[in-house]
């Protein structure tokens, strides 16, 4: 089951801001059972994210969670975008607009903004494209989406973290079931990744699992990351590298 993640900002991009979505995006997905294939940054560009969103249909994951760009100002062009990459027109969510209104009064109301009516820059946030599915977001106003094209299943989220992080647990993982996946952190007591590289080829190749290395300096543990469906098969990568002599300790 692969997945692919776009992170949408100018912002990322110069650095201004690190993006920091994408990892808690992919970590959660991982959790879920989904190989993040990859992840993509771009600007907060019409053509640029278009280009994007058609590029990673082409490579037909299952998943592809898109994070940034659905706020009320002239750069929060995603929604658009991704309206006109699926060719689909971009059209007024009316039970979205009730949502923005009731927002913007809940704030008028405690004394957070002057102005409580809907301007044009609010009532963009209203605007998905045709047959999208919003997404509440308990946290803001921007509602997401969630939009299943040619196979793929699309949610586009916002891309301040507590909103993101909250539309992602209530609206994005229950809709991906309970396919559990399961992660072992270990230290592997070897000097350095190319005395390790050799047994980690041969265990990818009889077992079910993935594994990622990472050394802490030479001449001291490699951490190690087995990823699988079981406990069981987890266990018999581990019992494997320990005969060809690799000591293990528990975590990083």
């Amino acid at each position: 089951m692969f997945a692919e993640i776009l992170t949408i900002g100018d912002e990322l991009l110069t650095g201004n801001t690190v993006d920091s979505n994408s990892s808690f995006i992919a970590q959660r997905l991982t959790e879920k059972g989904y190989w993040v294939r990859r992840k993509t940054t771009v600007g907060d560009d019409v053509e640029e994210i278009k280009t994007a969103v058609r590029e990673i249909i082409a490579r037909k994951p299952e998943i592809l969670v898109i994070s940034g760009g659905l706020g009320p100002t002239h750069d929060d062009v995603t929604m658009l975008a991704v309206a006109e990459a699926l060719e689909k027109n971009f059209v007024l969510c009316e039970p979205c607009l009730e949502r923005i209104k009731a927002f913007y009064r809940e704030l008028y109301e405690r004394g957070l903004i002057d102005d409580p009516e809907l301007n044009e820059g609010r009532k963009k946030m209203a605007y998905l494209p045709e047959g999208a599915t919003p997404l509440e977001n308990t946290e803001g106003a921007a509602p997401g989406a969630y939009i299943e094209h040619e196979g793929v299943r699309i949610f586009v989220l916002p891309g301040m973290p507590r909103e993101m992080k909250a539309m992602l647990e209530r609206e994005v993982l229950p809709r991906l079931g309970e396919r559990k996946f399961i992660q072992r952190k270990l230290l592997a007591e070897i000097t350095d990744e190319s005395k390790l590289a050799p047994i980690l080829i041969e265990a990818l190749k009889r077992f079910r699992v993935r594994i990622h290395s990472s050394p802490k300096g030479f001449g001291r543990y490699i951490g190690i990351i087995i990823f699988g469906e079981s406990e069981d098969e987890i266990e018999r990568a581990k019992a494997f590298m320990e005969e060809r002599g690799v000591r293990f300790e528990e975590g990083w």
